[in-house]
């Protein structure tokens, strides 16, 4: 597995060069025929390639989705300064823990059992950039699927991931009036103060850390240094853990209105995933808890976390959904990243034996009360499962 794992990572993947991206497809491609026996769907969306499996006859019941991403947040040449290495019981290397070691451990997982019908896996090549071709392709998946798997890496110490926060983004945009910041200040309008004015309301829709998080981040003003800004710009990052925050936060940016006579306030909506709430992965995470005592795997823990991915469309669109089920390790994103080798097994088995779960009884069994994924809205079966 650490050498599968060595594979993807020194194939470097970032999420905005196409050509890397489709390269490291390759590379996932061939790690996924050889350990399947089948190869894979390419799909290539505005320019960035997307890989599918489906496994079996159509219409094969329970429907199992596997998901993941092979591109990551590293530019062409972090290998040089972050190399691919093995010490210590560690893996290293630019995108081993998100999540190539989670790739690896999918399809190793596969090849250990019998029958894969049923099971679709899709590995995406944008969650990194928020799955803007690759969104339309999660959604028909998870409408065919009665249960989400995500190999995103794992929580601290390999809590799996039972809820994410939703994320927005939003670009504010403020036109004022320019003017010679010298001769005649008096003549404009300061799009820069009228952004601070805007920052501010911004910043008090914050409710901390376990409500809505609302943060300005960049923020743009003026063109030269002697003259009053005619134009301004703030970014904004919302996360939020409630569907009913996230249009708080959604009606309030709407709302926002200009402080000073003469300026103009727009507000663009960018990208977002809706909340992956606890009720969407209760069933499974219990699932998943008796399945690790039967393998003698240490009790599972779980975190809610702010960070969003490929599960939050999956969950938000009804499918039960268990997240962080990837390597055990920690650093994502940051130099020194990090992967648990011994653990990558002991994970492998353990998507393996929820995969086998899922189709007998006892996941029936497990289901949270007010949660039917038999019955789900999009969902290829219309009745309940007998």
């Amino acid at each position: 597995m650490a050498d599968d794992l060595g594979l993807l990572v020194r194939c470097e993947s970032p999420s905005a060069d196409i050509a890397a991206v489709a390269a490291s497809a390759d590379v996932v491609a061939e790690l996924g025929a050889r350990l399947t026996g089948v190869a894979p769907e390419r799909i290539v969306v505005d320019g960035r390639t997307h890989l599918r499996w489906r496994f079996g006859p159509a219409g094969a019941v329970p429907g199992i989705l596997l998901l993941g991403h092979h591109d990551t947040v590293w530019p062409l040449g972090s290998l040089a300064e972050h190399p691919w290495r093995v010490a210590d019981g560690r893996a290293y290397g630019p995108g081993c823990f998100d999540m190539k070691a989670g790739l690896v451990q999918l399809f190793h997982a596969l090849a250990s059992l019998d029958s894969l019908d049923g099971v679709s896996v899709l590995v995406t090549g944008d969650e990194e950039l928020g799955a803007p071709s690759s969104r339309p392709l999660i959604l028909e998946e998870a409408a065919r699927a009665d249960a989400a798997f995500v190999l995103e890496a794992s929580a601290d110490g390999g809590a799996l991931k039972t809820a994410r926060k939703g994320a927005s983004w939003y670009e504010v945009r403020v036109r004022g009036r320019a003017a010679h910041a010298g001769l005649e200040p008096w003549n404009g309008v300061n799009a820069a103060v009228e952004l601070a004015h805007q920052v501010l309301a911004i910043a008090a829709l914050d409710r901390g850390p376990d409500g809505a998080t609302v943060t300005p981040t960049v923020a743009i003003a003026g063109t030269t240094a002697n003259t009053v800004p005619g134009t301004a710009t703030v970014h904004v990052d919302a996360r939020v853990p409630t569907v009913a925050e996230q249009r708080r936060v959604d009606d309030a940016l709407s709302d926002l209105v200009p402080r000073l006579p003469g300026a103009h306030v727009e507000v663009v909506r960018g990208p977002r995933h809706p909340p992956f709430e606890p009720v969407a992965s209760a069933g499974l995470f219990a699932l998943a808890s008796s399945v690790a005592v039967r393998l003698g795997l240490p009790a599972l823990t779980s975190a809610h976390v702010g960070g969003a991915s490929d599960g939050n469309i999956v969950a938000g669109a009804g499918t039960p959904t268990l997240d962080g089920l990837g390597a055990v390790g920690a650093g994502a994103h940051a130099p020194g990243e990090y992967v648990e080798v011994a653990e990558m097994p002991r994970r492998a088995a353990l998507l393996a034996g929820l995969v086998t779960a899922v189709r007998s009884a006892e996941w029936v069994a497990s289901e949270p009360a007010g949660w039917s994924p038999g019955t789900k809205p999009g969902s290829r079966h219309d009745t309940a499962r007998p």
